[in-house]
């Protein structure tokens, strides 16, 4: 065997790793103290402004937000602290009663928003809109699920703080009920018990708290509520979600007992205010100090005072977020009953089955994604998948990856020898940050494994641009980087590659794309012979002018070589792969963007379904 020259072949990030400890290790002069502070300081400086070119919109949204938050607690919170219409109900619950009556105007403003983040159809609209065209606008519509989090988040602290203060509330007018003390809690809790004018809604010395908890319309729809609630939650955590998929599916819908226990949830006004004419007759500020005589029926001045249950409001905030969902289900469920032609089904290595398929009317964009139901394996279960098709194309497809109990059961079927071809139902397609590619002149794709499969879609629609000789495109150059952990995955791919290493050279723009493999799954014998054979013109694995590296990219060294190269420019970061790779590249973003805006920025984005 030759002897094999180290500059030839890629290196390992391991290997690389190594030689940048060893130089590490050589002593370095030290700085001193206040050199180090200042450079600490002007890190620091940095990294908060390149953070801010990355994020400050969503900063803004989420600061206001919390405001909004803040504001509706703080305004509900000495509204029943301090308004003399509730003066009476304070005598028996104390500050419970502001800490559960805040939080539930907080409940009810974020229960209206938990479903805006995930109409897909809104999301998709508004992208397109004129008034959200700008990239800063749009950029925030790639973070719909992450907002749908933060609020149901913030939906399990107040409904924390609401059932806390309302357990309370049920202890104290369960006491104000059994004391013989004849004070004025004790009083106002036995006043109008027969006329529907009362404050306390325990009308027997018998009752627990327990027993209005599970016999009154708001402690039976608290309760479906809470239980509701925490099955969602639990069921969305990353573990459930990635193996056991259907069990978030259904936990899921959930959601519509969740509303309809909150729309009825206080229509009962268990919990009541003076009326407005019992103000007027009977003041707590003067009347309060005379309750032995107004109970009695001997004061002149102060009448018994009356009350009555506050309205419910729920149904106020939720409405409008209801129908527009329920518009948005319907309109899934009339495109979904659309029939669709499976024209060709293709395996490829790696287990990937790619589906060709035909909708009349069916339009598309780069990068979006649809869903799909095959009711032969089940009925009301839909996944999402990435289009790997172009919009210049007849036909729209996909590529699946066994990954699933679901996916298995299609890949199965089609792999018989003689298959049947079954049902399939699309649903979309929804807009997702990969339209947003040819907004930049500079774009460095990233896929990881299947998460290539939007990127399918950009770079076929760049074919049919050069073909047709598209003059139109803003985009100058692309830097496309895949990760695969086996040599199989890349063989689906290496076609459209190979054919634009071809286009691009006879169009003359061979320095438009740059892509780079990287496989993860490798030995040292599969080194060795790509090493021997370095000097060839095509690459061992693939079979294309570029060589496979092995190992992982140095990301430093990429963001710092495509700064380099366009010092001006606004570089676009596109990732379909996991969340530690996302947060990777999200802080190289970060420190590799310049404060000035007239130098490189990088924007991330990132695929979410």
């Amino acid at each position: 065997m030759k002897q094999v020259k180290r500059s030839k072949f890629s290196i390992s990030q391991k290997e690389t790793l190594q030689v940048e400890g060893l130089l590490r290790a050589v002593p370095k002069q030290e700085a001193l103290p206040g050199s180090q502070a200042c450079q600490i300081r002007d890190i620091a400086d940095s990294l908060m402004g390149n953070w801010a070119v990355n994020h400050w919109f969503s900063a803004l949204v989420i600061v206001a937000w919390l405001g909004v938050n803040i504001s509706l607690f703080v305004v509900y919170f000495l509204t029943f602290d301090r308004g003399e219409k509730y003066f009476y109900t304070r005598q028996i619950l104390g500050s419970a009663l502001p800490w559960a009556r805040a939080s539930a105007k907080c409940l009810n403003f974020n229960s209206m928003l938990i479903l805006l983040p995930v109409c897909r159809n809104l999301l998709s609209f508004l992208r397109g809109s004129c008034w959200c065209c700008r990239r800063t606008m749009r950029k925030q519509l790639d973070h719909n699920l992450t907002f749908h989090k933060l609020v149901a988040y913030m939906i399990a602290l107040h409904s924390a703080v609401h059932i806390i203060a309302h357990l309370l509330n049920f202890e104290w007018y369960n006491r104000a009920k059994q004391a013989t003390d004849g004070d004025l809690a004790s009083t106002l809790s036995h006043l109008h018990e027969d006329d529907g004018l009362w404050l306390n809604p325990i009308h027997s010395n018998t009752t627990t708290p327990l027993y209005v908890a599970f016999t009154t319309i708001p402690g039976i729809t608290g309760v479906i509520i809470t239980l509701s609630f925490i099955l969602m939650v639990t069921s969305s955590m990353q573990f459930i979600r990635r193996n056991y998929f259907e069990v978030f599916w259904y936990t899921h819908h959930l959601f519509v007992i969740y509303f309809l226990g909150l729309v009825i949830h206080g229509i009962a006004g268990l919990v009541r205010g003076q009326t407005d004419k019992s103000l007027e007759e009977s003041n707590p500020k003067l009347c309060a100090g005379q309750y032995t005589e107004w109970a009695q029926g001997n004061s002149t001045h102060c009448k018994v005072p009356e009350f009555q249950g506050l309205p419910a409001e729920s149904w106020k905030w939720v409405l409008a977020p209801i129908i527009l969902y329920a518009f948005e289900r319907a309109l899934r469920i009339w495109r979904s009953c659309q029939k669709v032609v499976v024209v060709k089904a293709i395996m490829h290595p790696s287990n990937v089955l790619e589906l060709q398929l035909y909708k009349k009317g069916f339009s598309m964009e780069v990068g979006q994604y649809v869903f799909l139901n095959c009711p032969s394996i089940y009925y009301l279960e839909w996944h999402p998948f990435t289009l790997t098709s172009a919009p210049e194309e007849k036909l729209f497809s996909v590529h699946i990856r066994a990954a699933g109990d679901w996916t298995e059961a299609l890949i199965d079927n089609f792999k018989q020898p003689n298959p049947v071809m079954p049902r399939i139902e699309v649903d979309g397609p929804f807009g997702t940050a990969s339209e947003d590619v040819f907004q930049y002149e500079v774009a460095m794709l990233v896929g990881a494994g299947i998460g290539v499969t939007p990127f399918a879609s950009v770079l076929k629609s760049i074919w049919y641009k050069f073909q047709h000789g598209d003059q139109g495109l803003q985009t100058k150059t692309i830097y496309f980087y895949w990760i695969c952990r086996e040599t199989g995955a890349f063989a689906w791919f290496r076609d459209l590659l190979a054919s634009l290493e071809q286009e691009m050279d006879e169009s003359g723009r061979a320095g438009m794309l740059s892509y780079h493999l990287y496989l993860t799954g490798w030995n040292s014998s599969m080194v060795g012979h790509a090493a021997v054979n370095f000097d060839r013109s095509t690459d061992m694995v693939t079979g294309l002018r570029q060589k496979t590296f092995f190992g992982r990219p140095m990301w430093s060294n990429e963001f710092s070589a495509v700064a380099a190269a366009h010092p001006r420019s606004v570089v676009g970061v596109f990732l379909c792969g996991p969340e530690s790779l996302a947060k990777t590249l999200q802080k190289y973003c970060h420190q590799h963007s310049s404060l000035d805006p007239r130098n490189v920025q990088f924007y991330f984005n990132k695929e979410n379904f």
